[in-house]
């Protein structure tokens, strides 16, 4: 890998590390929204929690679910969660806040299928296109989970926007 390419890796934010940086209350309110929405990848993050802290799953089921969620969080803070992390961001916001993330990727012309994305590698849009989306998208309104979904899509494996991720380390 060469310098710039070791530069632009370490810039972007990663899934395990949003959870990480992610206040408690945050995360308690996500998961709570997917558990709701989609039941088996709260789930799946539970048992991955689980494996990771040595927790056994029936000690785990018996806690209050704000316990649960801050193990849940802690393990998907973890490097090697990271596939689980990103899916569970995924979830999130198709399943529990698809408005949010249509308007971004709307704000970003970016062609999705109800919030699904249709190409396999989306282009990112030109740097004043991409300035003035995330300016538009942010300016809003004051939702804590905008700068999360930006930070979301940033993280995932399928999007390779350098210019988002260095956007994102202003916020």
């Amino acid at each position: 890998m060469g310098t710039n390419a070791h530069n632009e890796a370490k810039k972007r934010m990663k899934a395990n590390q949003i959870f990480a940086a992610m206040a408690l209350d945050h995360a308690i309110a996500l998961f709570r929204e997917v558990q709701k929405a989609s039941p088996a990848t709260f789930q799946q993050a539970t048992a991955a929690a689980c494996g990771a802290l040595k927790i056994r799953p029936i000690f785990m089921q018996k806690q209050p679910f704000e316990k649960r969620a801050s193990s849940v969080r802690r393990a998907l803070s973890l490097v090697a969660a990271e596939p689980i992390a990103e899916e569970m961001l995924a979830t999130y916001f198709i399943k529990c806040r698809s408005e949010l993330l249509v308007d971004w990727l709307d704000t970003t012309k970016t062609e999705h299928d109800e919030g699904t994305l249709t190409q396999e590698q989306p282009p990112e849009p030109a740097a004043d296109d991409l300035i003035a989306a995330v300016d538009g998208f942010m300016g809003k309104d004051d939702d804590r989970d905008r700068p999360l979904l930006l930070r979301a899509f940033a993280a995932q494996s399928v999007v390779d926007w350098p210019r988002l991720d260095s956007i994102l380390e202003e916020l």
